[in-house]
């Protein structure tokens, strides 16, 4: 066990593993507590992978391991299916859900994947090995922390052994219950669903060949009796199940019944997990202090409705990561990690509203309307079509971004339009010699010459008189003029716009100030 490190991550779930991956690759030393030994495959969690997460760990060299080890692969289906039970009547259904695509697509990077939460934080835990910088300490747990004004004090805890460990920074991932939270002052706002659900991890030989529907995503179960929603794990026998409106007590008494009554009929089955849960909408007041930061589940928790909990603790990890990673190798100044919160939060307050909005119809309640198939795709397309959500999210109001005057467009969760706006992700496109835009970009902040007759020598002079690292990618012979607005554009690790300008030069005056806005040295505190 490390006594010292430059960043503890309290919390090895997928939020804790993406921010050592983030800081790992950075070559950024970090010690990561997981008081779990093995990962637990019984319940799986969170099922979807969106397409920007599955971009991250492209950027991590992972999304190939992720797809080779997903039990179903997107070409099986993207269909969501509505029925009166799973062996029973189809109502309707809707295609191309969570932006599931067998073919590949200009507007993003990596298609999303069905996959079991288990079997990422596993090919994550296994990336970790590869990973010198990394330090993960299975079975320890963060249960004290004191800030101070130089370091954070962290006591841990492993079968009886404490240990002390100091540290720069440190990272609260350990989800709901995150001591980490509490040691901050920060608190949970919000409420939860009187609703409770009721789910179940079941093996039924010989159940997808009876299954009349053919592939999907899930099905939604539109019965009065046992509303919920039943999907495949794996292409052999292993299922999920989710009964709503089901107390805790009635659910272990006879997780058979559940299972009948969802699947329509008699089968042969064998209950592996049961897990009681009630959704819950709740944000944390703040996300920060000076050296402690909150991501994933103990800064936030929504409803599944979307698949987008998960994803959103990752987006958090890569935020700060590369953010904590900068502050450390010495190249920004001290907004950009205050930057954290201003960034994520706004973020996540959005997911939660979509979300409780996504929970507002569920089966019971589509079920009551006589399984209307018009009511259903009404209720229902925004939910499994929020590109615009997932995609579309900027950082309109960050201290770090230089704003240009242009206005933000209205939150639409559905529909993403590409934007070089300063704040928002970098429009997608693939280059002629087929790899992603995004692969040509450098590992820290880069700066894009789009057009041809721009000059971006005065950032490449300013970036190196401070020893900031700002890549060159000349785009300028290429036709992008569709996908990238400006003629210059300088793009943050996170593939996020910093900056773009119309003009096509810029004196040493102007390049530092953009980058003092950027690295956060600029006196205002905020963009110009």
């Amino acid at each position: 066990m490390l006594t010292e490190t430059p960043v503890l991550i309290a919390g090895g779930g997928p939020t804790g593993l993406a921010a050592a991956l983030e800081l790992g690759t950075r070559g950024i030393d970090c010690l990561v507590l997981e008081p779990r030994q093995t990962v637990a495959f019984d319940r799986p969690r969170a099922k979807t992978t969106s397409v920007r997460s599955m971009e991250h760990f492209r950027r991590w060299g992972l999304a190939t391991r992720i797809r080779a080890v997903a039990p179903l692969p997107v070409a099986w289906s993207q269909d969501a299916v509505f029925c009166t039970s799973l062996l029973g009547d189809e109502i309707t259904r809707i295609h191309d859900v969570f932006a599931l695509t067998a073919q590949r697509s200009e507007v993003f990077a990596e298609t999303s994947q069905q996959i079991p939460q288990p079997l990422v934080e596993q090919v994550m835990r296994d990336a970790l090995r590869d990973l010198p910088s990394v330090t993960f300490a299975a079975g320890w747990s963060l249960t004290r922390l004191a800030e101070g004004s130089a370091e954070v004090r962290v006591v841990a805890h492993s079968a009886g052994v404490a240990r002390e460990i100091r540290a720069q920074y440190v990272l609260g991932c350990e989800g709901a219950t995150s001591p980490t939270r509490a040691a901050i002052g920060a608190r949970y706002v919000g409420r939860s669903d009187l609703r409770p659900n009721f789910n179940v991890v079941f093996r039924a030989p010989g159940l997808g060949q009876r299954v009349p529907h053919g592939p999907a995503v899930h099905y939604w179960v539109l019965n009065t009796a046992v509303p919920g929603l039943v999907g495949r794990l794996d292409l052999q026998d292993t299922w999920w199940a989710m009964a709503m409106g089901v107390e805790p007590d009635v659910g272990n008494a006879d997780p058979y019944r559940l299972i009948r009554g969802l699947v329509g009929g008699d089968i042969e089955a064998d209950v592996l997990s049961t897990d009681p849960w009630t959704a819950r909408m709740l944000l944390v007041d703040r996300y920060q202090s000076e050296r402690v930061f909150l991501a994933g589940d103990a800064a936030h928790l929504n409803p599944p409705w979307g698949g987008h909990g998960f994803n959103t603790g990752l987006g958090d990890a890569v935020n700060v990561g590369w953010k904590l990673a900068a502050t450390i190798q010495g190249w920004v100044g001290p907004a950009v990690l205050g930057s954290y919160q201003e960034e994520r939060r706004p973020v996540a307050q959005r997911t939660i509203d979509d979300a409780t909005r996504n929970m507002s119809m569920l089966s019971a309640e589509l079920a009551a309307a006589a399984g209307d198939a018009d009511l259903i795709h009404r209720a229902k397309e925004s939910e499994f079509h929020s590109l615009g959500l997932v995609l579309g999210y900027a950082y309109n109001d960050s201290r770090i971004i230089v704003r240009d005057g242009s206005p933000a467009a209205l939150p639409n969760s559905r529909v993403y339009e590409p934007t070089t706006r300063p704040g928002a992700r970098l429009p997608h496109t693939w280059l002629a010699d087929g790899r992603s835009l995004y692969d040509a970009l450098g590992p820290d902040l880069t700066v894009l010459q789009v057009s041809a007759s721009a000059d971006p020598s005065a950032l490449l002079s300013a970036a190196r008189q401070r020893g900031v690292p700002l890549a060159l990618l000349d785009v300028g012979g290429l036709d992008l003029s569709e996908c990238l607005k400006g003629s210059m554009l300088i793009v943050r690790p996170d593939q996020h716009v910093a900056w773009r300008s119309s003009a096509g030069t810029l004196d040493e005056r102007d390049a530092h100030g953009v980058l003092d806005t950027i690295l956060g040295c600029a006196n205002n505190g905020g963009g110009s």
